[in-house]
């Protein structure tokens, strides 16, 4: 069973438009979170599905130096582009992640992945909200992908690619992993400058003394310095 991790990630953003290369340290955000889905045991290879758009071409060329395998497929047609890269991949189990969530603990993605049963489930911690955003991770099968892939046809459900599952809970085997602690009420994923404001003061924070801090340092961090918190509370998910 080959299980492939791919990241969704595009510089087109209608808050914060080339957010995946910004830079931290010296390093752009896309490249914190490879270094942490590297160490998730439970991966046989990771995957940047970007897209065939020229303003997308610094992903490609930051794959091509880091020697990550890349898929370029449609901009809006998401589902599309996550069904021929996870072919291309030759992945059996897909682990989807996005390039707004660069500090995702790899023991999440453990946790997720490990919980999966078989080609029928779909397995994440994004149902019933105990993570915080940014720690999102869903696993499914190569075969409920090309299901989606050949069904689904509204565009809402080709951009957010596993919204065709999510709402239909008496068709598909659903599996709905929670946190021992809610931590829901955090915000940890990239999507306006003042997340990245917050992603960057965590960074600079820990990384230095402990490049693979845990999802726990970062809670711990932000309780220490609820002033952090309050840079990004004001902020609405979009939907």
């Amino acid at each position: 069973m080959r299980v492939v991790a791919i990241i969704q990630a595009r510089m087109g953003s209608s808050r914060l438009p080339g957010k995946v290369m910004r830079k931290v340290l010296g390093k752009p955000l896309i490249a914190y979170q490879l270094e942490r889905v590297r160490r998730a045991a439970n991966i046989d290879e990771i995957m940047i599905a970007t897209t065939t758009e020229k303003n997308d071409d610094p992903i490609v060329t930051f794959c091509e130096e880091e020697k990550v395998p890349y898929y370029r497929g449609s901009e809006h047609d998401v589902l599309s582009r996550y069904y021929h890269a996870a072919r291309s991949a030759g992945a059996n189990v897909i682990v989807r992640l996005t390039s707004d969530c660069p500090l995702i603990d790899p023991a999440v993605i453990e946790k997720i992945a490990g919980a999966y049963s078989g080609s029928s489930a779909y397995v994440s911690n994004v149902v019933k909200r105990t993570f915080p955003r940014g720690m999102d991770v869903e696993v499914f099968s190569m075969e409920l992908l090309e299901m989606m892939y050949h069904e689904a046809t509204s565009e809402r459900d080709r951009e957010h690619v596993t919204t065709f599952i999510r709402e239909q809970p008496d068709r598909f085997q659903l599996c709905d992993i929670t946190n021992g602690t809610d931590y829901s009420k955090y915000r940890l994923t990239v999507d306006t400058i003042e997340d990245f404001t917050v992603i960057r003061k965590i960074i600079e924070y820990l990384y230095p003394s402990n490049p693979s801090f845990t999802l726990d340092d970062v809670i711990n961090l932000l309780n220490r310095h609820p002033d952090l918190l309050k840079i990004n509370a004001h902020i609405e998910q979009k939907r």
